[in-house]
């Protein structure tokens, strides 16, 4: 790949989390092997959120998920068809900067 096809691939950090690892592992292979993403890492977190007036307070899996501008819409729809949540957060942050050989793996994958 280029350093000019890289440089006008934008690279997005996709995040998401789920209730349980196992529907986090099944979200993270499903985009890692549609090579919709090139990497997901899983971690194990505390959130604490307002949802039907109420405060909740629970265990979660936030998935960090490392792909192109390009997939986004193919990795939203695919974490929506797998996701276990009534309203799941999907976003994605834009990488301002990045290892240019990084970028260009992740560019590779995700093409």
């Amino acid at each position: 790949m280029s350093n000019a096809s890289v440089a006008m691939t934008k690279l997005l950090l996709v995040y998401t989390s789920t209730h349980s690892h196992v529907n986090a592992l099944k979200i993270a292979h499903a985009l890692v092997e549609g090579k919709l993403v090139a990497c997901a890492q899983i971690s194990k977190i505390e959130s604490i959120y307002m949802w039907d007036g109420d405060v909740q307070q629970q265990l979660e899996y936030r998935l960090l998920l490392k792909t192109t501008e390009q997939r986004y819409a193919y990795v939203e729809s695919t974490i929506r068809a797998l996701h276990e949540y009534e309203l799941p957060a999907i976003y994605a942050v834009e990488v301002k900067q990045a290892f240019e050989a990084y970028a260009g793996w992740v560019t590779e994958v995700c093409s």
